[in-house]
């Protein structure tokens, strides 16, 4: 017996040998694999933060006649790469008062100036969220042995907002220039000084003046395919039939539609071609037909986080400088409905993720007035003096309507008004109690057109199609909400015209 446990023991002493090799030839393979792979090398000798790629600020450089050795194109990236990644560590370390990642982006003598705020900041129960969102490095020198930079930093665009105690105590937005001193250690570029420059900064962007924007004569209505609802710019794009609606449209006397860019599906802060093609080729359909477009920016999004900024605004800034110049645009709804995401993500938090994309927006097109699509008018006159007019969307009765405007237009002063949504379904059935009809659709637009023409509001209603189908991520899972939502339309799924649709054309009667 004693002679049959030694070998046991003998078995097992030479299978965990035989393991624990293998499992260092593994890694050493993995090792191997890594290095010789074309990977970051970032992610191995870096040991603090992750960093998010996401965040991109914009970023220009200008190069003069530098001191020292000339800089080369791979190097300039290293730095631009670091040193945006160091202030996305530092307004991490900031948030959460910890100073893990720190050690990765500044040299000690930095590292100990931040400890300190760090220490000072968690003492009193303060944290500051930040972001910059645009940086202009001016290169001045790159000593001859490649390891130390030195440039300003012109206008620094940052948000920031210093909490206590979960309550927010103050948010400001600011422009700042800085002198930066960076020294490559390790094979990363890490930074040496940051001092402010005292000298004053361009003032921040506000939105441009454009007079009173042209939105008296828009009658016009929300655009989706009916094969392809909220689903335009996918698969199933299809030119004629764009064409042929296009052509239904105006048809009907209209002259303005308005569509929707859902911010995942277009790639988020990378923007794809494919989708900028399908952009361009529906406004381009537009403008033959005599339409303009209002685009509605961010479907789909709700984040508004301040990490998330950058990578929102690179891709509005795609969108923006790719259709500026096009003369089908009317101009900019910057968000479908951000009321209703409130209380999910605090009211605060989307008002100041909507107010700088304004601002940002306003910076790169300037001939073309921003709005935003408020879900109803009791939240329509936010921001009333940032946009150039108000948007804002009405699903409720009739006959309350003129009261609803009236108070709205006392707020808003002289900022003019889009009625940019409203409706009624003429679905009947079981979720309804069969209480819809195509005849009371029709009595609906009948006393809405009625107002809105007498006192010359400018429209879209919705829309022109039903839906075979309606995506649960618009409405919920909920037979009672998609069901309704299906039969929007002054035209049915098979394209015949419902009693409401002779109410909406605006044709002048000969």
């Amino acid at each position: 017996m004693t002679s049959w446990n030694k070998n046991i023991y003998r078995s097992l002493l030479i299978l965990s040998f035989v393991g624990l090799n293998a499992v260092i030839l593994w890694g050493l393979g993995e090792v191997w694999v890594f290095w010789n792979s074309g990977a970051d090398k970032a992610s191995i000798l870096h040991t603090g933060i992750e960093v998010d790629d996401s965040n991109q600020p914009e970023i220009e450089w200008a190069i003069l006649e530098n001191q020292g050795r000339p800089m080369e194109k791979q190097t300039l990236l290293d730095i631009e790469r670091d040193y945006v990644r160091s202030w996305y560590v530092r307004s991490v370390a900031m948030a959460s008062n910890d100073s893990y990642g720190l050690d990765d982006y500044y040299t000690d003598s930095l590292r100990s100036k931040l400890y300190q705020v760090l220490q000072l900041n968690k003492a009193n129960g303060i944290t500051l969220e930040e972001t910059t969102l645009a940086h202009h490095p001016v290169l001045e020198f790159y000593s001859t042995d490649g390891t130390l930079v030195v440039f300003s930093d012109h206008n620094v665009e940052s948000y920031r907002e210093v909490w206590q105690g979960g309550e927010m105590l103050h948010a400001m937005r600011e422009i700042k220039s800085y002198q930066v001193m960076m020294l490559l250690e390790d094979g990363f570029w890490r930074i040496r000084h940051l001092v402010e420059d005292k000298h004053p900064s361009s003032p921040i962007t506000e939105i441009r003046d454009l007079g009173s924007p042209q939105i008296e004569s828009i009658k016009g209505l929300n655009y989706y395919p009916a094969q392809t609802p909220w689903n335009i710019f996918g698969s199933g794009f299809n030119e004629e039939i764009i064409k042929e609606d296009f052509a239904r449209i105006r048809g009907m006397g209209l002259n303005t539609i308005r569509i929707f860019v859902p911010y995942e599906a277009f790639g988020k802060e990378k923007v794809t071609e494919d989708k900028q093609s399908k952009l361009m080729k529906v406004f381009d359909m537009a403008a033959r037909m005599d339409l303009k477009v209002l685009v509605t920016l961010f479907d789909f999004y709700g984040n508004y986080d301040l990490t998330d900024w950058t990578a929102t605004h690179r891709h509005a800034d795609t969108l923006v400088k790719l259709l500026k110049e096009h003369p089908a645009l009317l101009g900019w709804d910057i968000k479908n409905e951000p009321d209703l995401d409130f209380d999910s993500r605090g009211k605060n938090k989307v008002l100041a993720w909507l107010e700088e994309m304004i601002c940002q927006i306003s910076k790169w097109d300037r001939g073309h007035p921003v709005t935003i699509g408020w879900s109803s008018p009791q939240a329509a006159d936010l921001l009333a003096d940032k946009v150039h007019f108000i948007s804002f969307h009405y699903y409720d009765k009739p006959n309350q309507f003129q009261k609803t405007y009236s108070s709205l237009k006392e707020k808003a002063g002289n900022t003019p008004i889009l009625l940019s949504e409203f409706g009624i379904s003429s679905y009947s059935g079981f979720w309804n109690a069969f209480s819809g009809s195509e005849q009371e659709q029709k009595v609906y637009y009948t006393e809405m057109t009625s107002v809105l023409k007498q006192q010359e509001i400018p429209f879209m209603f919705w829309t022109l199609y039903d839906f075979k189908e309606v995506p649960k991520e618009v409405v919920g899972r909920y037979p009672w909400r998609r069901q309704p939502q299906k039969y929007f339309g002054c035209v049915t799924v098979e394209g015949l015209e419902k009693p409401s649709f002779k109410v909406l054309d605006q044709t002048p009667v000969k």
